[in-house]
């Protein structure tokens, strides 16, 4: 299993802690079956950390230029028209997928193109399927132009869990589909902003996969 790197020093200070509890709680506590209870607790929590931060490899599902991937693995929560006023003061077909803390937390690009625009926004930590919360929580904001087909933005935000947001993208650079974009630690929700004529296709309760998932299509 692949780990992210943004799980190396979390999984390495997580396991020394756990080291140090189960050395103490065999050396001190001594009492049958706590000290065993104590072991099989932090076996546990570090084994979900490992699922956590893996970082499975993903061959690229298509080569249709046209074709928009989905960014995340999660579960299709909105489908909708909304006005987006944060860079293209226009409406457009808004598509949120919810990452749980079970799901792959890898971000990946879901077109071709230049990045646009970057904007990192400190907020608070709403629920990720709050309403509020793709305008109020801590989030980023990347917009991406393909040139050709046109241009679409994705918004990473931030949950109750979710506390760490990152994002590698910087203006001006060239970007690849199904790349790396960034990482949400702990469960949270991506934000695609299409074109208004662009073709859904997917609905809500939709089960996606990044980088497997067909999520639109330019026309």
């Amino acid at each position: 299993m692949r780990i992210h790197k943004e799980g190396y020093l979390i999984l390495l200070s997580s396991f020394l802690i756990g080291l140090i509890i189960n050395v103490s709680a065999f050396a001190f506590i001594k009492i049958f079956p706590l000290d065993i209870f104590v072991l099989c607790f932090t076996l546990f929590i570090y084994v979900l950390f490992i699922q956590f931060f893996r970082n499975p490899k993903r061959t690229l599902s298509v080569t249709d230029d046209s074709l928009i991937i989905c960014p995340a693995d999660g579960k299709v929560v909105a489908i909708e028209d909304v006005e987006e006023n944060e860079y293209f003061n226009e409406r457009r077909i808004q598509i949120s997928v919810f990452m749980s803390p079970f799901n792959v937390h890898v971000n990946r690009y879901p077109i071709s193109g230049v990045v646009k625009y970057f904007k990192y926004h400190p907020g608070k930590y709403l629920v990720a399927w709050h309403p509020k919360s793709s305008t109020e929580n801590e989030r980023t904001t990347v917009v991406i132009d393909n040139g050709t087909l046109g241009n679409i933005l994705v918004r990473q935000i931030a949950g109750a869990i979710a506390r760490r947001i990152v994002c590698y993208s910087k203006e001006g650079e060239a970007v690849v589909k199904g790349t790396e974009l960034g990482f949400i630690k702990f469960g949270s929700r991506v934000d695609l902003f299409l074109p208004l004529n662009a073709k859904v296709s997917v609905k809500i309760g939709d089960v996606v996969r990044g980088n497997v998932s067909v999520i639109g299509r330019f026309l």
